[in-house]
């Protein structure tokens, strides 16, 4: 079903949006706008699009990081996290407001309320093209370890349903993959003709180059990059370290990644627990995490759910073997057997079984490493992403170079 998705929405991915030649991207962070929408920026302003960049968060060194790119920082008032209904409305109001000041031919928002109050905030000031990604299906609408609580689910419905309403007012709504685009098309929230799966937010492949694997001399370094909330899979990589290093006690497990205010984040308290312990290492949150990919052996994404992982495609573009869950988008990065393994998500067993192969099998993460340069090369290029969201958008077209 998700391939007939995918290809109905690239038959009609050409629509009504030449003449834009200014646009809002409406972000909940401005350093997420800065790391996952930064080329997406520079592609638009390279095409002579002015380019307001909305966040709430803005400080001097993002403002000046978003001036490089070719955008002009604008403050907004978002409360990032919180479900506050009459506060989301008065923000929603605000925001109106504000793109009725800056009159932008078009709008793009991503992340859960940027697409919902954003999309909404830009159709009440009359912005005539409304666009929106699907990143993600996030917190709310990932099933819990435990018994879920009526209160999520009930929270879920009423996302839902802002979802409908909001995607109502979009032209386009771009999805990183199809399980994602299948979830809302199949329960009649989206037009099947809007959606449009772009697979993932892309790379810079020369930035991330090709690296050789470490000296084979050196212990193996499986290495995971991410937010260190809970539904990434944190506890399942700890636990299967622990299996790991009963058997290969020198193998060593690497934890990049800072703490959030998500409600799955995980407390410093319990991190330091396992450092002191010694099952994993972790530097914290880094501002370039290359060097750590190159001194890596395999890169480790447990998660239970993704839209596209970008830590994921940049360790593609390294040249990495990856081991990771058989979940939406996480299964996007991984032919099994061939540049990785899949394991069933909440598995530490089935994770270490998958880790220990490399360590039994090393030359594994060279044939692997090659083949995850090659997909990445083929499919996450970000020069290739970008171009197919400004043609759909009527911003470029296929034979420009973007």
């Amino acid at each position: 079903m998700s391939q007939r998705f995918h290809k109905t929405a690239v038959a009609s991915q050409h629509i009504s949006g030449a003449g834009i030649r200014s646009m809002a991207i409406i972000s909940n962070q401005a350093r997420s706008m800065i790391n996952f929408r930064g080329p997406l920026i520079r592609a638009m302003a390279a095409q002579g699009v002015r380019v307001y960049a909305l966040a709430p968060d803005f400080d001097a060194q993002s403002e000046q990081a978003i001036a490089k790119l070719g955008a002009k920082p604008v403050r907004y008032s978002l409360d990032r996290a919180g479900m506050r209904p009459f506060r989301d409305l008065l923000d929603m109001l605000r925001l109106a407001r504000l793109l009725r000041r800056l009159k932008p031919d078009a709008s793009f928002g991503y992340f859960i309320k940027p697409v919902i109050y954003g999309s909404l905030a830009a159709w009440l000031a009359g912005v005539p093209h409304r666009f929106a990604m699907v990143a993600g299906l996030g917190y709310v609408f990932i099933p819990p370890a435990g018994k879920e609580r009526l209160n999520r689910r009930l929270l879920r419905g009423i996302v839902s349903g802002l979802y409908r309403i909001a995607f109502g007012r979009c032209e386009r709504v771009f999805f990183q993959n199809d399980d994602d685009l299948g979830h809302f098309v199949s329960r009649g929230h989206l037009a099947e003709k809007k959606a449009l799966n772009v697979h993932g937010t892309g790379v810079y492949l020369d930035q991330y180059a090709y690296a050789p694997l470490p000296s084979g001399d050196t212990p193996p370094i499986f290495l995971l990059v991410a937010r260190l909330l809970q539904e990434k899979g944190v506890y399942e990589f700890v636990d299967a370290a622990r299996l790991v290093k009963s058997r290969y006690p020198d193998a060593r497990f690497v934890l990049l990644g800072g703490l959030d205010d998500n409600p799955g984040s995980l407390t410093q308290d319990t991190v330091l627990s396992w450092v002191q312990e010694g099952v994993v290492e972790w530097p914290g949150a880094v501002a370039d995490v290359r060097p750590w990919l190159t001194a890596s052996s395999v890169f480790v994404l447990p998660s239970w759910r993704e839209g596209l992982p970008r830590s994921t495609t940049e360790a593609l573009a390294t040249g990495r073997a990856i081991v990771t869950t058989d979940v939406p988008g996480c299964r996007d990065t991984v032919e099994e057997g061939v540049n990785g393994f899949l394991v069933p998500v909440r598995d530490p067993e089935a994770l270490a079984d998958a880790m220990i192969r490399f360590i039994e099998q090393p030359t594994l993460c060279v044939t692997m490493g090659r083949e995850s340069r090659h997909m990445a090369e083929e499919r996450f290029d970000v020069h290739k992403i970008n171009r197919h969201i400004l043609t759909a958008m009527g911003i470029a077209t296929d034979r420009e170079g973007v």
